[in-house]
């Protein structure tokens, strides 16, 4: 239990045997018996597909990326490359191309796996539970709660809760690791209780 006024909550740990959920005491004042078993439910479902460990392979190669793309960008600055056309040309510009556009490549590969599994995850969610509705109802009530009561968090394990605990225009939401609530919702809805 966090001591938290910003209902939320999420799951961290390697596998099965050393994993834990975690659950703000504001989540457990909004949400009914349905709704926090759906949640409940959602993030067992990222432990069981040890998202966790997803997410941190993902994380370190595209860290990766962007070191090799940092080691391309000094190498141009300080003329690691050969200028001589002859050999094909363009290996600079190559490299300062490589250098821009691989990290924006990496995160946007890195946050395409955090959406996928945050769909993943409530599939799971609602079929653990038995109740779609549950966790769809949980979702609408933790977007409206977030935004009346923003969680004061580090938008490093901003990727870890539930519902995205940072606040952000339409440019924002191009970089989140979650994808749109209202697309969520939608098809949990979709889905039949089990």
């Amino acid at each position: 239990m966090i001591p938290e006024n910003t209902p939320n909550a999420f799951a961290t740990g390697r596998d099965e045997n050393h994993a834990v959920v975690a659950v703000t005491e504001g989540i457990t004042r909004i949400l009914n018996r349905d709704e926090l078993e759906g949640v409940i439910g959602h993030e067992l479902t990222h432990i069981k597909n040890k998202d966790m460990l997803i997410g941190s392979i993902a994380a370190t190669l595209a860290g990766a990326i962007v070191m090799l793309a940092n080691m391309a960008q000094w190498a141009a600055i300080f003329g690691g490359v050969s200028r001589d056309d002859d050999e094909g040309g363009g290996g600079l510009i190559g490299l300062i191309l490589m250098a821009i556009l691989a990290p924006i490549a990496a995160t946007v590969i890195q946050m395409a796996i955090s959406r996928s599994r945050e769909f993943l995850a409530d599939a799971g969610g609602a079929k653990i539970s038995g109740k779609p509705y549950g966790l769809a109802g949980a979702l609408e009530k933790l977007q409206r709660a977030s935004q009346a009561i923003p969680m004061d968090a580090n938008p490093s394990t901003a990727h870890m809760f539930i519902v995205n605990p940072l606040t952000g225009g339409s440019l924002m939401s191009l970089f989140s690791t979650h994808p749109p609530l209202e697309e969520r919702i939608a098809r949990l809805k979709s889905m039949r209780p089990v």
